[in-house]
């Protein structure tokens, strides 16, 4: 292409970013998106009041160069099962959101095409699911051994330099590299006090995801020229291979490429050499050639199960398995890839056992909980052996009396959602789950 037809085509992409049409479409996502207001306070509601307005104004200063992202809302979030550690992410006002997911949809048409097969994360059209299903296969394949690198603060260490540097590969007009570069750096307001934004990209921006996807296509593009099989969800990536020695030898070569090359550091503590058994990746663990729910998450799981019927909480039945169910829906929508469908069933089993506990506690003295037992349709000595056993609450949860009157069907009469009946179950028994798990 020659210069002039360059340029023709650099400046339709400007035109195109900063147009009032793309922008309505850039509203329309941050929208869907929901959020809180950044630091302007403006939430999406109050935005949209005065759209035209808004985005007339916004697409003038970009194409008149006098656009100023503000500084982006310093959020932190609790590490799901990590005491003391924090995800730090970031909320752009809405105009700013607009703008990224307009540059979005402009430069994904420029790259996404050649990004690796391997690689899953913010694709459009692939999820996390399938890039699980994907690691499955490569280990049934006969590459059981997986190198599972960690790299430390990654979306923190982004090196802005390198990223104007690839982008420029394919953006050849200074005023769609200067928007981004004006993004990367427009600050953090953390406390009231607005810190200097030197490296990285924030996380929560809409284009944070693109370019970390464009960070990492060199990394992509280099196992792939080496002929290695792996899955990279974002910055988490899974490199299968046939032995440990093998395995051990890529660790070590592509740590030293990605410290080198890239300017990211490996975390060595998180990182590991192990058989896919052994190894979490998205959430999910490979064992035996099927997908099942890894330990960790399990454990959260468990734990959410926890928090969500603590003792003493004085809220009808109803509604704190409105709460359950608002949580367990979402959860087992993505864990439900589980191959194993007693996991699931485990933790159904173990949501109904909290609640006959809470159900038990309910009952302010044992000839209460007598006559509820009685009237629920269990026989008068069964209940009185039961209920004058001398046991606690949670052990009288798991009685035959206890879960005969609070049945499955009963919970579900309540509204209690269960998923694991829409899911044939595999050979593997609960009890095998907990050892392996």
């Amino acid at each position: 292409m020659d210069k002039l037809n360059l340029e023709y085509q650099t400046d339709k992409l400007f035109e195109q970013i900063s147009s009032i049409g793309q922008l309505k479409i850039a509203f329309k996502a941050v929208r869907a998106n929901g959020g809180a207001p950044g630091v302007d306070g403006v939430s999406v509601e109050q935005y949209g009041k005065d759209l035209e307005e808004e985005l007339s104004k916004l697409s003038q200063e970009v194409r008149e160069w006098t656009y100023q992202p503000k500084p982006v809302r310093r959020v932190r979030i609790p590490k799901p099962g990590k005491k003391n550690e924090e995800r730090l992410l970031g909320i752009p006002c809405i105009r700013d959101r607009v703008l990224q997911y307009s540059l979005k949809m402009t430069l994904e048409g420029l790259f996404v095409s050649g990004f690796s097969e391997n690689s899953y994360g913010f694709m459009p059209v692939r999820s996390q699911r399938d890039a699980v299903h994907a690691a499955k296969e490569l280990v049934k394949s006969g590459k059981p051994w997986v190198v599972d690198i960690d790299l430390e603060k990654f979306f923190d260490r982004i090196n802005h330099d390198r990223i104007i540097h690839l982008l420029r590969k394919k953006v050849d007009d200074n005023r769609i590299l200067r928007l981004i570069g004006q993004i990367l750096r427009c600050g953090i307001m953390d406390n009231g006090k607005i810190i200097p934004s030197r490296e990285g990209a924030v996380q929560g921006s809409p284009l944070s995801p693109l370019l970390s996807n464009i960070v990492l296509d060199e990394f992509d593009k280099e196992l792939e020229k080496r002929g290695l099989s792996f899955c990279r969800f974002a910055d988490d990536c899974n490199i299968f291979v046939r032995s440990e020695k093998a395995a051990n030898r890529v660790m070590e070569s592509m740590t030293r490429f990605i410290e080198n090359k890239l300017k990211l550091k490996v975390n060595k503590t998180k990182s590991q050499v192990a058989l896919s058994k052994a190894v979490k990746f998205l959430g999910m663990t490979i064992i035996g050639g099927i997908i099942v729910i890894a330990a960790k998450s399990k454990a959260r799981a468990m734990e959410t199960v926890r928090n969500l019927t603590p003792r003493g909480r004085n809220i009808p039945i109803e509604k704190q398995i409105e709460e359950i169910n608002q949580w367990y829906i979402g959860w087992s929508g993505y864990f439900g890839m589980t191959e194993m469908p007693s996991q699931l069933k485990a933790i159904e089993a173990h949501i109904r056992r909290r609640l006959r506990s809470r159900l038990i506690g309910d009952q302010k003295r044992k000839r209460h909980l007598l006559g509820k037992l009685i009237r629920m349709g269990i026989t008068k000595p069964k209940a009185g052996r039961t209920v004058y056993s001398n046991q606690g609450r949670w052990r009288l949860s798991h009685t035959s009396a206890v879960e005969g009157a609070w049945n499955r069907h009963w919970f579900e009469s309540k509204g209690l959602k269960t998923v694991s009946d829409q899911k044939r179950d595999h050979w593997m028994s609960p009890k095998v789950w907990f050892k392996i798990s």
